[in-house]
């Protein structure tokens, strides 16, 4: 029991002990909030982005994982060090002359774990709408109206065919209607009927009699 009251209140161990008491209480604190329907991990979520910026925290998972692995790391390689120096001298060393190798050694290994467990989690893709404003439809699937909505369809840049909800911005647009679309909804797009030709240009008008 001595042994390890002195080991648990060592002044040369302080700061390893802080950071698996740090641990403790965020995991305790993180499951406790999970389950009453508020996570404090959130704060540091948005926190750690515009603390440190770098490429090398550019990660697919969550970055409140950094400081998890961080205090893991931190610990244990404060705990090595003063026990391999223990084990020498048969005391353990001043933390000051510890606290930048195991600094070091800790931010090595904590960028080492979020990369490879970087490599073996799947991106979280977003998939965004595609914009497709400008672009030549047809209505296939009802009559386009201020107040309701029609299904047509449209071809992107690359050829593929999307069926997309419109409304007009006046009056009623008929079924197989060409329309182009000009604006964008929440839900839908505002389309305008393409006219058809007046035939102001046809050759018969410079076909006319000359008398």
């Amino acid at each position: 029991m001595t042994s390890l009251h002195a080991f648990l209140t060592s002044y040369e161990l302080m700061p390893f002990h802080a950071s698996v008491m740090a641990l403790v209480i965020l995991s305790l604190v993180e499951t406790v909030g999970f389950y009453l329907g508020g996570r404090p991990s959130t704060t540091l979520k948005h926190l750690i982005p515009n603390m440190i910026k770098t490429p090398l925290l550019d990660i697919k998972f969550s970055k409140i994982l950094i400081v998890v692995f961080f205090l893991i790391n931190f610990s244990f390689a404060g705990y090595f060090l003063q026990l391999f120096f223990f084990a020498y001298q048969n005391q353990f060393a001043p933390v000051i002359y510890l606290l930048l190798p195991t600094l070091v050694i800790a931010l090595f290994f904590t960028v080492f774990m979020i990369h490879c467990l970087d490599q073996v989690i799947r991106p979280q893709f977003e998939r965004k709408q595609k914009n497709l404003i400008g672009r030549l439809a047809t209505i296939c699937n009802g009559n386009a109206r201020p107040e309701s909505t029609a299904q047509a369809r449209v071809r992107d840049e690359y050829g593929q065919l999307h069926y997309v909800q419109v409304r007009s911005e006046f009056g009623e647009i008929e079924l197989h209607s060409q329309i182009i679309l000009i604006r964008m909804r929440e839900t839908y797009y505002i389309a305008k009927k393409i006219v058809e030709s007046n035939h102001l240009f046809d050759d018969g008008m410079f076909n006319s009699d000359d008398t």
